[in-house]
């Protein structure tokens, strides 16, 4: 495994390359760092179940360079579909479109629908599209860690929950921390009008100001799997505990305006929502890197970007 943090066009080239061989490459998005592999392989995709300890009928994301390559995965694309990813793409939104020959049953989790995205990062682009350039399809990427755990926004953070379980062969590179700090959002394009399956930075009122439906909303009994959808997820090794008054040995995650009771350890102070969400997760981690046995997190409330640290929270929260 080898760690890269000078991503120049040679670089990108030969994890490029990598992919096409076979390998793993980890690699920065807007939302948080991906673990990626050849779409078309299965023996490569089979490698990162294997990395991260994750269910075999879990679907991964489908990670692609522009919306030129939608039609190649899906078999029906309606067009409040080809509206959202003009508007959104390249950005933190996934869409669920009924999967053409294209999406095999070793990255839709034997589902017939895939989820597709488009990156904002430079280095993600980058390499999507030099991997495309080669002859490759697309990416399947989930977040790169530990299958529950708290997903990374750095590259140091890959490496805590990865380093164990990556081959020689496989690569990291360091596209520095994430900006928008959660994942993206899922949206159900297979019926007549999206439903969110997993909340994010595109919001309900986004998807509804854009494509004129109404009624879009968190879909919350869907048949479609789809990443981060248990009731147990993102959790630290410290037991988080939401909306209570931390307690002296405690740390604390709430906006700054929060008053840290004496004894408990602050470990974030965010001045608005969006430094709320790109700072939640790595936040998390500098409590299990303290050792710290519980973290109150005082939930941000609104709707939007608040909505979809909630819900990482009350998954996080959860102790299954």
């Amino acid at each position: 495994m080898a760690f890269i943090s000078n991503c120049t066009a040679d670089v990108i080239a030969k994890a490029a390359q990598a992919l096409k061989d076979g390998h793993l490459v980890a690699f920065p998005t807007e939302t948080v760092y991906g673990l990626g592999a050849d779409s078309q392989s299965a023996d490569a995709v089979t490698k990162i179940y294997k990395a991260k300890g994750r269910p075999a009928d879990h679907p991964l994301i489908v990670h692609v360079s522009s919306l030129d390559a939608l039609g190649d995965w899906a078999s029906d694309v309606p067009e409040y579909a080809i509206t959202l990813a003009r508007e959104f793409w390249p950005g933190p939104m996934t869409l669920v479109v009924k999967r053409s020959e294209l999406a095999k049953n070793f990255v839709t989790g034997g589902q017939d629908t895939v989820g597709i995205r488009v990156p904002e990062h430079v280095v993600a682009l980058a390499l999507l599209q030099e991997f495309e350039r080669i002859g490759g399809r697309g990416v399947a990427a989930p977040s790169a860690n530990r299958f529950g755990a708290v997903s990374p926004t750095t590259v140091s953070a890959v490496e805590d929950e990865l380093a164990d379980f990556l081959s020689a062969d496989d690569l990291v590179l360091d596209g520095g921390a994430s900006q928008v700090g959660v994942e993206s959002t899922i949206i159900d394009c297979t019926g007549e009008a999206p439903r969110v399956l997993r909340l994010g930075a595109v919001t309900a009122e986004m998807i509804e100001g854009v494509t004129g439906l109404k009624g879009v909303g968190l879909e919350k009994k869907s048949e479609i799997r789809v990443s981060g959808s248990l009731e147990s997820h993102y959790a630290p090794k410290s037991k988080v505990i939401l909306n209570a008054v931390a307690q002296p040995g405690d740390g604390l995650i709430a906006m700054a305006d929060v008053t840290t009771p004496a004894g408990v350890i602050r470990l974030s102070a965010p001045k608005s929502i969006d430094e709320y969400a790109s700072t939640l997760y790595s936040s998390l981690r500098a409590a299990d890197s303290k050792g710290l046995k519980k973290v109150v997190v005082v939930e941000p409330q609104g709707d939007g970007l608040a909505a979809a640290i909630r819900d990482r929270m009350t998954r996080a929260a959860h102790r299954a």
